[in-house]
């Protein structure tokens, strides 16, 4: 199967490690580093939300207007606007980048974040929320006749858009999370399942509950799977393993000074980073090269467990999550910028050339089974 790669669609130079140079939306920092990601061999690049952060649905417009390849994962928190407003602006993005939008729908799995935007719901009422939210996204897309809404969070009658989605029938939904109301979620509603980087055998048990989710929903088909990674390489194992450590004494210094904002509270409370503090106070390795202090570090903050070596053992590593079943691999270094530039040279290649060489062999024992049969 064909294999993806998503990095990041940063508005400004700053990182968990380093403290922005310009302000919160650096048009021109904006523009180069999409562009690197356009030519470096990078798919997609994912703008994400947050409370106080620039809008990512005109930063998306502004890159998709000046780039001609590259796709766009829109992160998008229902709170924040009424879905028949939201299924416009998505609909008339997807117009922009002639078809190069994905729109990955965040639930919130933090209470104190939500509300900076008036969002008071409970966990279990957000992720109802979301799902009647994405049913009616997607109808409003496929939809060319007026209908009413008469849903638990939302009312609306004798509503029709008049722009629609260049992609048919409709853009990809992508959804993400850990805890039971997650897996209920997307497997109704998710073309695209999006999880932290875990320890192999704990990424299969998720897999595992995301197909059982999309059957219990009554899906003949499942979503793809997406993992998210933090890779630290560098030409040996010895630098790439000294570049970790200053790295995370890096997170440290800065969480210690105050320089980074968090939320509320000692621990998290949404099931991912439970997890990911978990997997790091049971060992710091795992597997090939999955490194747990730059997430112990953070608090197990979003994607932060790192993949930790030389382009060859990174590459390696991603490839036994591909033999799991994951096709899209998300990856983030912390100097943006160069960090996407080295992933795209050194470790997407290797990747591919070993994907398309498995794919040829998965195909050739195919032709020589259907012959023995025959």
């Amino acid at each position: 199967m064909p294999v993806e790669f998503l990095g990041i669609a940063a508005t400004n130079d700053g990182s968990e490690t380093t403290a922005r140079s310009g302000p919160a939306f650096d048009k021109d920092y904006t523009l180069r580093l999409a562009r690197a990601h356009e030519d470096h061999g990078w798919d997609r690049v994912l703008f994400a939300y947050g409370s106080g952060s620039p809008d990512p649905a005109p930063a998306a417009a502004y890159v998709a207007s000046r780039l001609d390849r590259l796709q766009l994962l829109l992160a998008h928190r229902p709170n924040v606007s009424y879905p028949t407003f939201a299924a416009k602006t998505f609909a008339t993005l997807d117009r922009i980048s002639e078809g190069r939008l994905t729109v990955h729908f965040i639930t919130g799995g933090n209470d104190h974040e939500q509300g900076r935007e008036g969002d008071t719901l409970t966990k279990d009422e957000r992720y109802a929320r979301t799902r009647e939210y994405i049913r009616i996204v997607k109808k409003i897309w496929t939809t060319r006749e007026p209908f009413d809404h008469e849903g638990e969070h939302y009312r609306f009658h004798d509503f029709v858009s008049d722009v629609f989605p260049v992609q048919q029938p409709r853009p990809n939904v992508s959804f993400g999370g850990s805890s039971p109301a997650a897996y209920a979620a997307s497997g109704a509603e998710a073309d695209i399942y999006c999880l932290w980087g875990e320890p192999l055998a704990r990424t299969a048990e998720q897999i595992e509950h995301v197909k059982a989710a999309a059957e219990a929903a009554g899906r003949t088909d499942v979503p793809r799977i997406q993992v998210a990674f933090r890779p630290i390489i560098a030409p040996t194992e010895e630098l790439a393993w000294e570049k970790a450590h200053r790295t995370v004494g890096a997170i440290r210094d800065r969480r210690a000074s105050g320089l980074v904002r968090h939320h509320r509270g000692d621990a998290p409370e949404n099931t991912g980073s439970q997890r990911l503090i978990a997997i790091a106070e049971a060992g710091e390795r795992y597997d090939r090269a999955l490194w747990t202090p730059t997430a112990a570090a953070t608090g197990g903050a979003g994607n932060s467990n790192a993949l930790v070596g030389t382009p060859e053992t990174v590459a390696q590593a991603l490839l036994d999550y591909y033999d799991l079943g994951v096709d899209i691999l998300s990856a983030r270094g912390y100097d943006l910028l160069d960090d996407a530039i080295d992933f795209g040279r050194y470790v997407i290649p290797l990747v591919r050339e070993e994907v398309a060489k498995r794919d040829a062999e998965r195909a050739a024992r195919g032709t020589h089974t259907l012959a023995a049969v025959n």
